[in-house]
């Protein structure tokens, strides 16, 4: 599903230095694994991830998504594959803070051009699959932090991408919440979804199926976890 050989990053300094973020990656994941990509601060998990979601792209070595060879993109193709392919949850939520849980979940579907009464049906089905139906009219702001994450993750769900890519998806949340939101990505995981979380938080890398540690740019373990 995801593919990294020999994957670099660098970014420039000034007008002659550059940070060498990436070194090297070399990364398989399947379709179907539940992965944690652990790293302090700098280590350049989140410059990996961006990379992954087609955020950013790479200087060298190969990227491969779902098979398909990833290069020179420009933005209105990165934007078709993230959409076909791509569910994305943020640490901060993201959500549109004058738009309803139901409105915010139904948005992407918006922008597949889905009629309102149909994508609505869907957003609903969503928000009740992450338990939270009794709230779609709600506006963010009347939401917990572990309600808007669980918003955020329907949101991802809802054109049923193949991989799902949480930043940092339990850094606002207290344990409990946290808690709850890992069993929710275990059983999106379940149901055959490939989910690809970054964090820095050990107790979140140990629910997953496999942790890959990131130091200075370089993976320095792999391991399944069961």
């Amino acid at each position: 599903m995801i593919k990294l050989v020999n994957l670099h990053k660098s970014y420039p300094i000034g007008k002659t230095d550059k940070l060498h973020v990436l070194k090297g990656i070399n990364l398989h994941i399947k379709e179907g694994e539940f992965v944690s990509i652990m790293g302090s601060s700098g280590s350049g998990k989140s410059t990996l991830l961006n990379i992954v979601g087609l955020l950013d792209s790479h200087d060298e070595g190969e990227y491969y998504l779902n098979g398909q060879k990833i290069e020179n993109l420009n933005e209105t193709k990165a934007a078709v594959l993230r959409n076909k392919f791509l569910g994305f949850v943020f640490q901060s939520f993201n959500l549109i803070s004058y738009k309803t849980a139901l409105e915010n979940v139904a948005l992407p579907l918006y922008y597949q051009g889905m009629k309102r009464k149909e994508r609505q049906k869907i957003a609903m089905e969503y928000l009740d699959k992450v338990g939270l139906k009794n709230w779609a009219n709600h506006l963010p702001s009347e939401l917990s932090g572990g309600q808007k994450q669980r918003v955020a993750i329907a949101r991802a769900l809802v054109t049923k991408p193949k991989v799902i890519l949480a930043d940092e998806p339990t850094g606002a949340l207290d344990s409990t919440t946290t808690d709850s939101v890992m069993e929710l990505l275990k059983e999106i995981n379940d149901e055959g979804m490939t989910v690809f979380v970054i964090t820095h938080e050990e107790e979140v890398a140990e629910q997953t199926k496999r942790i890959v540690r990131l130091k200075d740019g370089i993976i320095i373990s792999d391991e399944k976890t069961r």
